[in-house]
């Protein structure tokens, strides 16, 4: 039971608000926000997604830019409320389209018409788009195409200030484009966030998938879909869960899952047969399927750090990064970051030369070096050279003070599983009925960390 939901922007200002129990003070938003900007505490850069504060339990998630919070005096489950503000984000956006304080603004009483049918007194009714439209009776206001991002399949995963992200689709669930007509058309994303945590001499020491089949349909009268997936498929560990192993039916090729869960709309009469999954797909954003891999993969980057002293208060950085993705790929919006010696006083940068689309900093509050590339087309290398100046005599090994080299990225049209669409058909209405289908691949960063 939750007492507040608001939605702040990066300014702090308040531009959703909905009290539901009335026992927290009103004042929460700017309490919340002072606490979350001047955040100090174990030296950490950011809040936690839930602290508490007089009594007032805060829970918070950042969705493209915005915070999305509620707060309660009660001992609720943290995972329960954090996903509930993520589906309010994601009903927000089925329904608007875009999901940014703009639009967020032009729509506010379409946004507290949805909040009083998701939430009443504190407790949660529904996060279903398809079911909200029984109850919602207000039109979303468009925001001007002209301002937005091409739809175009390459343009969704262009990274940037001013750019959507690759999993958004810039359309509304229940309002028709200009003419009063619908484009047919349906989208599916596989989205895989990884972690891999190296060794000093570059051996991985942990990997992990977490993958999520998103799919958004703009198709009328909701037809049936059949998405199959790979064929050679395996699920579960040797002696595990499933009735599948690494070594025996599943074959060495093969993609193995360690466990995976379904949309309650998924049918899964053929699953074990063809590896097909049968849905008739909800309005709105969903995830068909969400699985997690643990066995080794190909990393897509590899980092190497070597440092050495050069003097007793100078000591030299060189930090390699090379994508290990074909050449027709390309990697956006990496940053490396890596923590230095808290005695370290100045930083001079040296890049190679003729680099373009490349940024340093060295963040002196945090002792952090951050080194942004904005793209990175796979199989290139690509080098930085810091020179350290200390303020005073190290009395240790610098490599035990510094690091570890950690990244985050964005890889359109990669995913290191290899799990595969191999096709997606509807159901046709008619002979001449053919949406269109897009299928997209992503990869992230989740956690990719390298020691020194």
């Amino acid at each position: 039971m939750i007492s507040q939901f608001f939605v702040l922007s990066q300014r702090g200002d308040s531009i959703v608000f909905r009290d539901y129990r009335g026992d927290v003070p009103k004042g929460s938003a700017e309490i919340f926000f002072r606490k979350v900007k001047f955040w100090k505490e174990d030296g950490g850069e950011e809040a936690p997604p839930v602290f508490n504060v007089d009594g007032v339990n805060y829970f918070h998630v950042k969705v493209v830019g915005l915070l999305f919070v509620a707060t309660s005096r009660t001992n609720l489950s943290p995972s329960l409320v954090l996903e509930l503000l993520q589906r309010i984000a994601r009903v927000i956006k089925d329904y608007l389209g875009v999901l940014n304080e703009d639009s967020l603004r032009k729509n506010f009483v379409l946004v507290y018409e949805l909040l009083d049918e998701v939430v009443d007194f504190g407790y949660v009714q529904t996060t279903s788009t398809e079911i909200l439209k029984s109850y919602i009776f207000n039109e979303p206001i468009m925001i001007d195409a002209g301002r937005l991002p091409p739809l175009g399949p390459a343009a969704m995963f262009m990274q940037g200030s001013k750019r959507m992200p690759g999993t958004a689709i810039t359309k509304s669930v229940v309002a028709n484009e200009p003419g009063g007509r619908k484009r047919e058309e349906i989208f599916v994303d596989i989205i895989e966030k990884i972690s891999i945590t190296f060794s000093s001499s570059g051996y991985i020491l942990t990997s992990e998938i977490d993958g999520t089949i998103l799919m958004k349909s703009y198709l009328t009268g909701n037809p049936e879909i059949k998405l199959a997936l790979n064929e050679d498929l395996g699920i579960g560990r040797a002696g595990g869960r499933s009735g599948y192993d690494y070594g025996g039916s599943a074959g060495s090729g093969a993609v193995v899952l360690d466990d995976c869960n379904f949309h309650e709309s998924v049918q899964l009469d053929s699953f074990d047969v063809d590896r097909t999954l049968t849905l008739v797909p909800p309005d709105g954003e969903f995830p068909v399927m969400n699985y997690r891999i643990t066995q080794e993969f190909k990393p897509p980057f590899r980092i190497n750090t070597l440092i050495e002293e050069a003097g007793s208060l100078k000591a030299e950085v060189i930090l390699k990064i090379r994508a290990e993705f074909p050449s027709d790929i390309s990697a956006n919006t990496i940053l490396v970051q890596m923590p230095l010696p808290t005695y370290t006083s100045r930083v001079s940068f040296e890049l190679e030369p003729g680099t373009v689309g490349q940024t340093t900093d060295f963040k002196e509050s945090n002792k952090r070096l951050e080194w942004s590339l904005k793209k990175v087309v796979g199989g290139s290398d690509h080098t930085l050279r810091a020179k350290l100046t200390f303020s005073q005599e190290s009395h240790g090994n610098i490599t035990k003070e510094a690091g570890p080299v950690s990244m985050t990225f964005t890889i359109p049209m990669y995913n290191p599983s290899r799990l595969q669409v191999k096709y997606l058909q509807i159901a046709k209405k008619s002979k001449t009925y053919n949406p269109y289908r897009w299928v997209r691949y992503v990869t992230q960063a989740n956690s990719y960390v390298a020691r020194i």
